[in-house]
């Protein structure tokens, strides 16, 4: 990614004046950047830059974007919070401090175990004192994955210590954040680095186990996709296959591959919600559904706000096949989750704003809106007791 590239991506997504804002944040990172090197031996800048455009991918705002390409600016050059937010505004250095203190805290921590899911209390009160704005931690996840997909240039040992902060802290907030494409990323890449003969057995025994059944799983989709044109009904289906490290953990408890009946599913997307009652009914016509495996996460969402029905159903020949029913909206937000559905461009770094009341939620995330609860007390200089918050980060 470099800058003629990103400026193109960001062109299709802002108006020209954010673009050129853009184009600003751009040059001056280059500048302060200048010399220094990623261990690749690619100019540093090239970091940030594929940092915005994850954002942008994301449908992240143009705040979040501009953050992206300055956050390591105040932490590894000479750049001072004052001047960006002289030339950026008061909201964009507000991101990249964010940024700067969740690198700041996690440097400060002397072992790597202070705050893994097992104890979270550093964790939590490094969540806590930038909790006030979730576009904090969504930028610190892009960077994060860019990491990720760089790994190869670091030492093993780094490698290994940097999959397993990513796999025990950073997908788990994905998940929270429910952006499962992102945290499927992050978990393939951990899991490709901490234990690289799993990961190639487990890749081997899935790829062997969806050559078996792909023919038949191709027959039930155009069996279905014909059934719902019959029925006038508006939809999109396609295959999902389960991630290599979900089918590992899942073995744990299923040993036999045959027995993991959500390996392959269907996905349905449709108009409403009310089709998507229709579509579950429309299945449980053509196939006898299995008893136990239908759930309705649209009446009730998974605590990180996921929707969609889900059903497995046996067909004919007595193959077991999973299905997902969701509207767009819903997919999108299982894809993008938070990222997708946060419209902060109308938002402005209002007063209120600033002690962490933030407009509602797009969803019911009660973990985030205890989160800015408590990021509110401990800037009001009030006294906190960690152990008091009713938060699950991990899920």
């Amino acid at each position: 990614m470099n800058e003629v590239e990103l400026v193109n991506l960001a062109r299709s997504h802002y108006s020209e004046e954010q673009v050129a804002l853009l184009e600003k944040a751009i040059h001056y990172a280059t500048d302060k950047h200048d010399g220094q090197l990623r261990k690749s031996g690619e100019p540093y800048i090239t970091h940030p830059l594929q940092v915005a455009a994850m954002l942008i991918d994301w449908g992240m705002d143009i705040d979040s974007v501009i953050a992206g390409v300055l956050h390591d600016t105040v932490e590894d050059t000479d750049a001072t919070l004052e001047e960006i937010t002289e030339l950026f505004g008061r909201d964009i250095a507000f991101l990249v401090d964010g940024v700067t203190k969740v690198s700041q805290a996690r440097a400060g921590m002397k072992n790597l175990e202070s705050y893994l899911p097992s104890t979270t209390d550093n964790l939590t009160k490094l969540l806590i004192a930038v909790g006030q704005d979730v576009r904090v931690i969504i930028i610190k996840l892009a960077d994060r994955l860019h990491n990720m997909q760089t790994l190869q240039f670091k030492s093993p040992e780094k490698q290994k210590k940097i999959a397993r902060e990513t796999l025990d802290v950073f997908a788990p907030l994905a998940d929270r954040l429910n952006m499962g494409r992102l945290r499927v990323q992050l978990e393939e890449l951990s899991f490709k680095y901490l234990m690289p003969e799993e990961y190639n057995q487990t890749v081997a025994l899935k790829d062997s186990r969806l050559k078996k059944s792909q023919r038949k799983l191709d027959a039930v989709r155009r069996a279905v996709d014909s059934r719902l044109s019959d029925e006038k009904i508006q939809h999109q289906i396609d295959g999902r296959v389960k991630s290599t490290y979900s089918l590992y953990k899942k073995m744990k408890r299923v040993p036999n591959i045959d027995d993991i009946y959500d390996l392959i599913a269907l996905r349905i997307i449709v108009d409403d919600i009310d089709t998507c009652y229709l579509v579950l009914n429309e299945l449980h016509n053509m196939y006898e559904p299995m008893v136990g495996r239908i759930k309705d996460y649209i009446s009730k969402p998974k605590p990180n706000g996921y929707q969609s029905l889900h059903t497995t159903v046996v067909t004919k020949n007595g193959q077991a096949v999973e299905f997902q029913i969701r509207t767009r909206e819903m997919h999108d937000y299982a894809e993008r989750g938070l990222a997708a559905s946060f419209h902060y461009n109308e938002q402005k770094l209002t007063d209120a704003y600033i002690k962490g009341k933030m407009t509602s939620l797009p969803t019911d995330l009660h973990w985030i809106k205890h989160l800015q609860s408590a990021a509110s007390m401990i800037r009001e200089g009030k006294d906190f007791d960690v152990d008091n918050l009713k938060v699950d980060l991990f899920g």
